[in-house]
């Protein structure tokens, strides 16, 4: 329901001052909805902490010539970036469809570049393949490219018991991308009745079962059940808990591919910030938000979490107030109640809510430079996973537990392997992420990273994925859950939101508006529909259709349902 009336299209509108909107974050949400409000017309200021944009999309350049992505390094849906380049000032459209005939039907570049002519205006996005090769522990590897000859062709070799489990699992995971992502992708989730009517067809393909689980329902071999699994703890997911309906990222990546930004992740957020800017948009850098101003509809005070509450703005860390129509967080969402918006303003995310959620897993990320060295050329593809001798234990450990294990799994990123200008020539940049337990295991970072650290480089070396690295290496720093916890203020150190668990999914995962004060919304990978670069993307048109349909923008637009393309489901 419209939290505002809805405007009688019949009437001439009432001239108005624009309305002000601020945005508390610059990640790819935050920038991806501000682009979205000022095509509606608002006049939108985004605040930001740190002294650039991005938040765990931040880019870090270094004196001695290495530029390092700090967060997400996978791009896909090219798609939807296209759609944010293509919007102009007043002129945003809500109602279009998500998935325009010529998306669904294209087919997925495999060279050159991509990204449709309004994207290569603003920056340069690469296809890159394989999309992952993945390392097992006894040395093997699979080359996952979302080709199905391939795929068929690298199962028959490493276990071939599983080929005809494959097309099963094909037909099961494409199923559930039609329904799941392309029908509901960008369903708001706002009420029980929205979620309770889609339940019939998630039992029916089975989707609500864990991934894990539904892998295994098709594959024998233990490699297989990893390499159609791993994927979600690139979005802070454990295969072993997370619903099977994130077996769609199979399909997403199978249809779009997965791409790169040359110049980097950072290179996308700084072509972001342009169009924000091109269409009237302003950032503030430095500008860390302390609270959220909530209050009655009198203006005053709220003393207790019950009546009218509205946000009014917010206050800086310097105690500088700024006035809005409506604040969009695109901070962590669990510190975003607990640490922002008053407790006497909390009937429903309150302390005890929050702080029961589970989070998801973090990371240590180490960032390292190294020379190339022409007689020992890498054997190594812009993305790798290099996976563990233990799987499920290991995640039990991270995601359970919460210790630290004597082994770990890793994703290698070597992105100078297609873009040589992020390191100074005849060098390479690389960082490696090792998923971790966030804080709730009470392990001491300061002494713990430095160690994990080096086991995880001789690793590299003595392994042979990086030859003498030790040796060659030039430029070395890491960041733990610490940075997560601190620099980023992520609650315990989570390092991609609340754990996408099947409890904390759809209707059951943070609303993209409060539940608690009118005009406060959400955005990112702590709101609907999750993480993941694409999912944030979705969660800003989410929210901008929220924050229309409450301001009596575009009144065809409704939270729960839109324009489809032709061909889809009804």
């Amino acid at each position: 329901m419209s939290t505002f009336p809805m405007t009688d299209p019949s009437l001439p509108p009432a001239p108005s001052r624009r309305k002000k909107a601020l945005i508390i974050g610059s990640g790819f949400g935050g920038l991806s909805l501000g682009i979205r409000l000022q095509s509606l017309g608002f006049d939108t200021t985004i605040l930001e902490k740190m002294d650039g944009p991005g938040g765990r999309a931040y880019q870090k350049r270094t004196p001695d010539g290495y530029v390092f992505d700090m967060g997400p390094t996978v791009i896909t849906v090219p798609h939807f970036i296209e759609e944010l380049f293509a919007l102009e000032r007043n002129g945003g459209r809500l109602d279009q469809p998500d998935y325009p005939p010529h998306v669904l039907t294209g087919e997925r570049v495999r060279e050159g570049e991509s990204g449709g002519p309004r994207t290569r205006d603003y920056v340069r996005l690469v296809p890159i393949l394989p999309f992952y090769r993945i390392y097992f522990d006894d040395g093997t590897y699979f080359d996952y490219d979302g080709d199905p000859g391939s795929t068929r062709r690298q199962i028959a070799a490493l276990a071939p018991e599983d080929l005809a489990g494959y097309e099963r699992f094909h037909r099961g995971a494409q199923a559930i991308f039609e329904r799941g992502f392309l029908e509901l992708g960008y369903t708001h989730f706002g009420d029980p009745a929205t979620m309770f009517r889609v339940v019939p067809d998630l039992l029916r393909l089975d989707a609500v079962r864990t991934l894990f689980s539904f892998t295994s329902k098709y594959f024998q071999s233990p490699k297989m059940r990893q390499v159609f699994s791993f994927e979600t703890l690139l979005i802070g997911g454990n295969p072993l808990s997370v619903p099977a309906i994130y077996a769609m990222i199979h399909f997403v990546e199978k249809t779009w591919g997965i791409h790169y930004a040359l110049g980097g992740t950072g290179a996308l957020v700084r072509a972001f910030v342009q169009k924000f800017e091109e269409l009237g948009g302003r950032i503030e850098y430095g500008s860390e938000v302390e609270k959220v101003l909530v209050t009655d509809n009198r203006g005053r005070p709220v003393r207790a979490p019950i009546g009218r509450r509205v946000a009014r703005g917010v206050r800086l860390r310097g105690g500088e107030e700024m006035h809005a129509d409506l604040v969009v967080s695109n901070g962590d969402w669990a510190n975003t109640y607990l640490k922002r918006v008053p407790r006497a303003a909390r009937l429903v995310n309150t302390d005890l809510r929050v702080k029961a959620a589970r989070q998801s897993m973090s990371l240590v990320v180490v960032y390292f430079g190294f020379r190339d060295d022409p007689a020992r050329p890498l054997d190594l593809r812009h993305h790798n996973i290099i996976l563990g001798p233990r799987y499920e234990e290991l995640l039990t450990e991270i995601f359970g537990r919460k210790v630290l294990g004597a082994d770990f799994s890793q994703y290698l990123h070597v992105p100078t392997l297609t873009d040589p200008s992020l390191a100074p020539p005849g060098h390479h940049a690389a960082y490696t992420l090792i998923p971790v337990p966030h804080h709730g295991g009470g392990i001491d970072w300061n002494a713990e990273g430095p160690k994990l650290v080096d086991k995880v480089l001789a690793f590299l070396e003595e392994r042979g994925y990086i030859p003498a690295l030790r040796e060659r290496l030039t430029h070395l720093e890491f960041v733990t859950p610490d940075y997560f916890a601190n620099t980023l203020d992520s609650h315990l150190g989570n390092a991609f939101g609340p754990e996408p668990m099947l409890a904390q999914s759809a209707y059951f995962r943070p609303h993209n508006r409060s539940e608690d004060v009118r005009n406060l919304y959400l955005v990112g990978a702590g709101a609907q529909p999750g993480a993941g670069t694409p999912s944030v993307m979705m969660s800003a048109k989410m929210t901008a259709r929220l924050i229309a349909e409450d301001f009596g923008l575009h009144p065809e637009v409704r939270s729960g349902g839109v324009a489809r393309a032709e061909g889809q489901g009804q």
